[in-house]
């Protein structure tokens, strides 16, 4: 790449000054970056939401890109600052989870540990180590610093729990609301690839207020005011209701729990 990329996801909102301090931290080390919001409109503390979209987005993008990712409510407590390579892409957040998603099928990923303070903006604030640690080292990143020089590899970096279904019986399966996405689409941890008899057999879906037994293709393949289930674009089952807000009518929220009943 010409010019380094540098994407950026968080949950700071656009109303504050928090994403211009990292942007204007990234720029006065590395110049040249060109940088890509991914969104600033994750659910405040949502670590759920936030790896999921990472996961969904960083492919995208032409390998070398930096990704800097803070979603942090353990700001200013022991948790680590972590940078994270794999498939030619370097992604740099908080060890709280937020890259259990794009972890996961990496085997072959290589995590480290930030120690390595003279790359940090100083003096570090206990509360917004976006702008003195992340935004600082995705830029040092960028500008060809090697993440070897950041600290030592680790093999223990947290692992969220939304990545998870639990099995609670035959045919019945435990998972979680991931993200409502603008459209009030409800967006499952439970992946396309398991659970695809969603589309072919008698099933139970229960999300909130409803239990969904209605399988559609396409958005405008259902019946108006009936809530259904289809397999969306990122490759997980998502609840929605035709033109409407899906989430409301079921009174979820992100790390809501959604109950599976597939038949043999």
């Amino acid at each position: 790449m010409k010019r380094p990329v540098i994407t950026l996801l968080s949950d700071f909102g656009l109303a504050d000054h928090y994403v211009a301090c990292m942007k204007g931290v990234i720029l006065g080390i590395c110049p040249q970056a060109e940088m890509v919001d991914i969104s600033h409109s994750i659910t405040p503390f949502s670590i759920p939401e936030a790896a999921y979209t990472l996961a969904q987005a960083w492919q995208c993008f032409p390998k070398g890109t930096t990704h800097l990712a803070v979603v942090d409510p353990g700001v200013g407590t022991a948790r680590r600052a972590i940078v994270a390579e794999l498939a030619g892409h370097r992604f740099v957040a908080p060890d709280n989870g937020l890259l259990s998603m794009v972890l996961s099928g990496h085997p072959r990923a290589k995590v480290r540990e930030i120690t390595a303070s003279h790359y940090f903006r100083q003096p570090v604030s206990q509360t917004f180590h976006g702008r003195d640690i992340f935004a600082p080292v995705a830029a040092h990143l960028a500008s060809g610093v090697a993440p070897a020089k950041l600290g030592a590899v680790i093999d223990d970096a947290v692992q969220g729990s939304f990545t998870k279904r639990t099995q609670s019986g035959p045919g019945r399966w435990i998972g979680c609301v991931l993200k409502i996405d603008t459209f009030g689409n409800v967006i499952s941890n439970l992946d396309w690839e398991t659970f695809h008899g969603i589309g072919t057999r008698p099933f139970k879906l229960r999300v909130g207020r409803r239990t969904i037994s209605l399988f559609c293709k396409t958005y405008e393949g259902a019946p108006a005011g009936r809530i259904f289930a289809l397999r969306g674009s990122s490759g997980y089952v998502e609840v929605s209701l035709n033109q409407s807000d899906a989430s409301v009518v079921l009174g979820v929220v992100p790390g809501s729990a959604v109950h599976l009943t597939l038949d043999a």
